[in-house]
This record gives structure tokens, C-alpha cells and sequence, in this order.
């Protein structure tokens, strides 16, 4: 059983930058893929970020250029740099896991979820 903890999540006014973090552990796959989604009150969850086991990143149209996935300074953590964050990128951030070595931004390729971090952008 993996368990993953996000930290980061908080309120910014647009134009602002959050640095949410997972924190992943109790897995022993030796490939492994991590992803980011986010939803809405009212909408359905998304992608929007993944990072293969080779480094490959993914990222929805909504966000290139502006979000950046990446390991952490630890092996354990995921991180996803935001920047430039608007309105609507206001939701509740989860962090995911995938027992495969390429996951897209398809919720169905990963098997293990946190319990999710909360990103409030003001206008």
C-alpha cells in the first residue's frame, strides 16, 4: 500500500506562486510514475501534470508554461511548482500514483491517491 501526503496547498491572489509537495511512501516498484490532478467544486477531476519513471513530463494545455512537475530534493517527494496562477485554477490539488513506468493524464493509469491539498486563487 502506498501512502501519499500533499503539503503546499493555501490562498494567492493572481499572478501568485504555490509550491505543493507529495510525500510518497510505502512502495517498493522500482518503476513507477507520479501525477498531479486538481477539481473543481462542481467539475470533474483533471490531469495536470505526470512525470514518468525516465523524467518524461506531461502537462495540460491549461498550464504549460506555467506548472512545473518534478522530483523533489528527496526520492520520496513530487513536487509541482505553480506560477502565474489564476482563478481558475483555484481546486482541491491531489497527488497520484502509477504503477506503470508512462502514465498520462488519464485518472484510470493510477492506483493510489492522497487525500488531496486545497489552492485558493483570488482576483
Amino acid at each position: 500500500q502506498v501512502q501519499l501526503v500533499e503539503s503546499g496547498g493555501g490562498s494567492v491572489q493572481t499572478g501568485g506562486s504555490l509550491r505543493l509537495s507529495c510525500a510518497a511512501s510505502g512502495y517498493t516498484y522500482s518503476t513507477y510514475c507520479m501525477g498531479w490532478f486538481r477539481q473543481a467544486p462542481g467539475k470533474e477531476r483533471e490531469g495536470v501534470a505526470s512525470i514518468d519513471s525516465d523524467g518524461s513530463t506531461s502537462y495540460a494545455d491549461s498550464v504549460k508554461g506555467r506548472f512545473t512537475i518534478s522530483r523533489g530534493d528527496a526520492e520520496n517527494m513530487f513536487d509541482l511548482q505553480a506560477h502565474d496562477l489564476k482563478p481558475e485554477d483555484t481546486a482541491i490539488y491531489y497527488c497520484a500514483f502509477g504503477r506503470a513506468q508512462v502514465c498520462t493524464l488519464t485518472s484510470g493509469d493510477y492506483v493510489f491517491w492522497g487525500q488531496g491539498t486545497q489552492v485558493t486563487v483570488s482576483s
